[in-house]
């Protein structure tokens, strides 16, 4: 079909066509975005812990003045081993999905000049190791001269264990074995690769997502630390095993609150953790379907108002011989052509966006085939759309539609 006469139409009606224009850009804009949000925060939702969550537990103490670690440790130690169905018990300084406890920016080289990001560090004993069943994909195990006291906050110098995702952002495209970096003073030396080990806090770092699994797991004595305990157990004992050893907690240690917020599996620590992210994936969601909705809503109505400002003229092409099909074909390729400039603005304006987001919220740089996406998705909306005011305007009998002429 010549575009040339709906080019010319288009003209005479310039504020409406400009309007429809920039509410699909805007429709675009937002959908390209909301959707590539709504999709991190589902692949944030179902990430990867590096835990069997479901037979893990924690326990966690508020606060404990004046308790020695070695003596809390051997009481609540004693106590959730003495119960029917824990497999394995150990003390940590936080667990995934719980309250966050190490975080500390790296470098790269002792002078600090060289910025690695900011990961969380997990001070795991040989039990806590043992309970959550970790095992470096690259590297090897702990020896037992790797577990150390600690001075401060951490050992002054230790192997450790980092996430792939650490060894990748740190070192790309390099074997991250045998490689140190340094938190201040303290040196440490990646003696292993985990493939997963969430943080505490993915999703909520100063990184965001991205470094939702930028673990360092530090192998520590069991007594250079105390008040925050996991064991295993089979899923089916867990919640008797919680609900036992949180009735004795006044027994245990009645100088100490449990916390009843991070005593629960892991499983419960991510559903708890998760709540927020899953509403604001639910709103994001339904900001998209609004978006489309009114953006169809935009394009029924002005092809609706356009039907009756020229039904004379389409009753004139009927009567000089305009079949249905291209009457049809007429306002479909006229919002094509609509569509067409405004997915275009669209695009710039969802890089534009992105840029800000970028800046001021910390996101990821929205990836290119995000923008074809939308534009197929305004492009079949538009579409779809016109069908019934352009079906309404090829049904007009040129007889009627010709009858003041």
């Amino acid at each position: 079909m010549d575009i040339k006469p709906i080019l010319v139409a288009l003209s005479r009606h310039r504020i409406a066509a400009s309007l429809i224009t920039l509410e699909i850009a805007l429709a675009c804009a937002v959908l390209c975005n909301a959707l590539f949000l709504a999709v991190s925060r589902m692949d944030l939702i179902g990430m990867n812990s590096g835990v069997d969550e479901s037979r893990v537990a924690a326990l966690s103490l508020d606060d404990c003045d004046g308790c020695q670690p070695a003596e809390l440790n051997g009481r609540w130690l004693q106590q959730l081993r003495s119960q029917p169905g824990v497999q394995a018990v150990g003390v940590v300084n936080a667990v995934p999905f719980g309250q966050r406890a190490g975080t500390a920016g790296i470098s790269l080289d002792p002078e600090g000049k060289h910025f690695g990001g900011v990961p969380h560090f997990y001070l795991l004993d040989p039990g806590a190791i043992d309970v959550m069943q970790l095992k470096p994909v690259q590297g090897r195990s702990f020896t037992d001269g790797d577990f150390q006291p600690v001075e401060n906050y951490l050992p002054e110098s230790a192997q450790v264990w980092i996430t792939r995702a650490l060894a990748a952002h740190l070192w790309p495209g390099e074997s991250a074995l045998g490689k140190q970096f340094w938190m201040s003073s303290n040196r440490f030396t990646v003696a292993g690769v985990l493939e997963n080990f969430a943080r505490p806090d993915p999703g909520r770092s100063e990184s965001g997502v991205a470094s939702a699994q930028w673990s360092v797991i530090v192998p520590v004595l069991t007594h250079a630390q105390s008040g925050t305990y996991v064991l295993r157990a089979d899923a089916a004992d867990l919640p008797a095993i919680i609900r036992d050893a949180v009735a004795a907690a006044s027994k245990v240690t009645p100088e100490a609150i449990l916390s009843s917020d991070y005593s629960a599996t892991l499983a419960q620590l991510r559903d708890t953790y998760f709540r927020q992210d899953r509403a604001m994936t639910r709103l994001l969601l339904g900001v998209c379907l609004a978006m489309l909705l009114v953006t169809a809503l935009g394009i029924i109505g002005l092809a609706s108002f356009w039907v009756q400002q020229r039904t004379k003229q389409i009753g004139i092409r009927r009567a000089l011989g305009a079949t249905r099909r291209q009457i049809i074909g007429y306002f479909q390729t006229e919002n094509l052509l609509l569509t067409g400039f405004g997915i275009v603005l669209g695009m710039l304006l969802a890089f534009a966006g992105n840029q800000v987001l970028m800046h001021y919220f910390e996101i990821d740089r929205l990836p290119l085939y995000y923008l074809p996406v939308g534009a197929v998705l305004l492009l079949l909306l538009g579409q779809v759309a016109v069908i019934g005011p352009a079906l309404r305007a090829a049904a007009i009998p040129p007889i009627v539609a010709t009858r003041s002429v």
